[in-house]
């Protein structure tokens, strides 16, 4: 996200600025920050994509008033599903945890050990504990971490090698990226107005190769459309958008064998 496009948004309505790592690298943090301590705005961060991930030597996930994390099974710490919130805010704390336990004041735990006969409801809730299995998975995956992370970027490294070649046809966001460490969750790269992104999805599938799209734009989705004013700049990514293949156990040759058939397809 834009600091620019930002501030140029504040409005007296604006109460908190959301932003999402994406990719795994890191907005501009210090730009951020700024922005919402001057205008007196909670910032929530996203790092669904950043686990383990920093800025500048500070890890993503501590700049935020509240920051949240994904563990779905396609994040570089997956546990399956589930998720986690951290704050160091202790209102904040006492809200997410009763809205993770259906708003309720006291635990089931708690009051199975005797620690409260009852409790109370004190506002709306859902159910979004995550269980003692995952959890234990999760602080398992936790250790393998960083060097999941290492491989990944060794992997993105060769990408950047040999996408070098392609530039008249694409071109690759972060390829210079200097903020910190990434945790490269997904490579993507974004085409040429004339490449027609169907027909090259379709022409990869047939080489074996299975690519993705992040994202598209929220208006394209039912629920949004109506809801979401223009939006530009996002739009034109989410139309020419194209992730590639990217896994911690992924070999240097099949980052080549990607490379090879889009080489193929785009005509270089």
């Amino acid at each position: 996200m834009d600091p620019a496009d930002i501030e140029a948004k504040i409005t007296p309505k604006t109460k908190a600025v959301m932003i999402v790592h994406y990719a795994g690298y890191a907005c501009d943090m210090d730009a951020i920050v700024d922005i919402c301590k001057r205008h007196n705005l909670k910032l929530i961060e996203d790092c669904a994509h950043s686990n383990g991930g920093s800025y500048k030597g500070r890890k993503l996930g501590t700049f935020g008033d509240i920051s949240a994390w994904s563990f779905f099974s396609n994040k570089n710490l997956a546990v399956g599903e589930g998720g986690m919130v951290a704050t160091r805010d202790p209102e904040l704390f006492r809200k997410c945890k009763n809205l993770r336990s259906h708003g309720m004041t006291v635990a089931s735990f708690d009051r199975m050990k005797g620690r409260a006969a009852t409790y109370d409801v004190v506002e709306p809730g859902f159910n979004y504990r995550i269980d003692e299995v995952r959890s234990a998975l999760g602080l398992v995956q936790l250790a393998k971490l960083p060097e999941a992370n290492a491989a990944r970027a060794a992997l993105v490294a060769r990408y950047f090698f040999r996408l070098d070649a392609m530039k008249e046809f694409l071109s690759v966001p972060f390829r210079h990226y200097d903020r910190g460490t990434p945790t490269y969750h997904i490579m993507p790269v974004l085409l040429s107005k004339e490449i027609d992104r169907a027909a090259l999805i379709e022409r990869m599938k047939e080489d074996g190769i299975q690519t993705s799209i992040h994202y598209p734009s929220i208006q394209s989705f039912t629920a949004y459309k109506d809801r979401v004013g223009p939006t530009p700049k996002s739009q034109y990514i989410s139309e020419h958008e194209l992730t590639l293949p990217l896994y911690p156990t992924m070999t240097i040759a099949e980052v080549d064998l990607v490379c090879d058939s889009l080489k193929s397809h785009l005509g270089v």
